[in-house]
C-alpha cells in the first residue's frame, strides 16, 4: 500500500489521545493508522476517540498488557512497508510523516530507522524538573541532525522502521520486556542504523512530576536489569548514572520546592538553587532505582506496567 502505517499504542486513558489522532488527519504520506489498544485498555474510550478521528485504518487489540504487546498487535496488522510508531501523548507537527517517508525512500535498506524530534508541547508549563528529566528520556543533544547514529537512540515516541526489520527479529519482546527498554532491545537485535531527523517534529503533551517518576524509575530499573542481562556487552546507563548518588550528602528537598520560583539566570542564587534541586531529584530517583535493581537481581517479579 502507499504511505506509512502509523502505529499508536494506547490504554485509552489519556485526554491527549483525541488530539494525537486529530494531528494525523492532515499528515501527508500516511496510508493507514493502527490504534493499538493495550489488553488493559479502556476500550470504550479507545472506540470513542477512534470514531471521532475519522482516520483510515482500524483499532487493534493486544492479548497481554504492555507497550510491547500493543505495538506488536499494531505493526503485525499493518499493510505498509514502513511502520511509524507514535505515542498517544505525542502531537505530530506538519510534515512529520512526510519527513519519515522521504528518508526511507532515499535509503530503502531494511536496517534503516528514522528518529524524529520530540519537544515539550506548546502551552505546557515546563517545570525545572521536566527540563532536568529530558536527559533521562531522550538524548537528542548528542545527535547531529541528518546523521546516522546507533540502535541506542531508537525512541518509539516518534520513530519509523521497515516492517521487514521487525519481522526479521519477531518484533518487541512482550514477555521479557513489556515496558521499558523494549524499543532499544528490538533495535539492537535488528542492528538498526538510526537517522536523526528533527524535521520530523512532534510535541510531547504530557507534564511530568517527581511523584510520577518515582514509580516509573522502578519499572525502568527492572527493565534495564533484564536488558543488560540479555546484552551483557552494554553498559547499564541508568544504573551507572545513579550508582554514585548515595555517596553524596543528602539534599533535603527545600530547593526543589522553590526552584520554579527562582530563575537559574539569577546571579549566584539561581544556579545554587537549581543545582541543589537537581541533586535532590537525582538522589530520590537513585534510591528507588537501586532498590528495584537489587530486587530484580534477587529474582523478584517486575512491577506492573505504568498507566499510559
Amino acid at each position: 500500500m502507499e504511505g506509512l502505517s502509523v502505529v499508536m499504542p494506547t490504554l485509552g486513558r489519556r485526554a491527549t489521545l483525541p488530539r494525537a489522532l486529530a494531528r494525523l488527519q492532515s499528515q501527508e504520506s500516511v496510508g493507514e493508522v493502527l490504534l493499538a489498544a493495550d489488553a488493559a485498555a479502556d476500550h470504550d474510550a479507545v472506540k470513542r476517540a477512534w470514531s471521532a478521528a475519522g482516520l483510515p485504518g482500524r483499532v487493534e487489540r493486544s492479548e497481554v498488557p504492555g507497550a510491547s504487546a500493543a505495538r506488536n498487535a499494531g505493526w503485525r496488522a499493518a499493510r505498509g512497508a514502513v511502520v511509524l510508531f507514535l505515542d498517544d501523548d505525542v502531537l505530530a507537527e506538519p510534515g512529520l510523516a512526510a519527513a519519515h517517508a522521504r528518508e526511507h525512500a532515499a535509503d530503502p535498506a531494511a536496517d534503516l530507522a528514522v528518529l524524529g524530534g520530540v519537544r515539550w508541547a506548546d502551552g505546557l508549563r515546563v517545570s525545572a524538573f521536566m527540563r532536568w528529566i529530558e536527559g533521562l528520556q531522550f538524548d537528542f543533544a548528542a545527535m547531529e541532525p541528518g546523521a546516522l547514529t546507533g540502535w541506542w537512540h531508537f525512541y518509539t515516541a516518534n520513530a519509523s522502521v521497515k516492517r521487514a526489520a521487525l519481522e526479521q527479529v519477531g518484533g518487541f519482546d512482550a514477555q521479557g520486556l513489556p515496558f521499558g527498554y523494549e524499543d532499544l532491545d528490538v533495535a539492537k537485535r535488528a542492528r538498526l542504523r538510526v537517522r536523526y531527523m528533527p524535521t520530523a517534529a512532534a510535541q510531547h503533551e504530557h507534564a511530568m512530576t517527581l511523584e510520577q517518576w518515582r514509580g516509573r524509575i522502578e519499572r525502568l530499573a527492572w527493565s534495564e536489569r533484564r536488558f543488560v542481562a540479555r546484552h551483557p556487552e552494554v553498559a547499564p546507563f541508568l544504573h551507572d548514572r545513579f550508582a554514585a548518588a548515595p555517596l553524596t550528602p543528602r539534599a533535603r528537598g527545600r530547593a526543589a520546592r522553590v526552584v520554579d520560583l527562582v530563575p537559574e539566570r539569577v546571579p549566584r542564587l539561581g544556579p545554587l538553587v537549581h543545582d541543589i534541586a537537581r541533586l535532590y531529584w537525582e538522589q530520590e530517583l537513585a534510591e528507588r532505582f537501586l532498590a528495584a535493581w537489587r530486587r530484580a537481581d534477587a529474582g523478584a517479579p517486575g512491577p506492573p506496567p505504568a498507566p499510559r
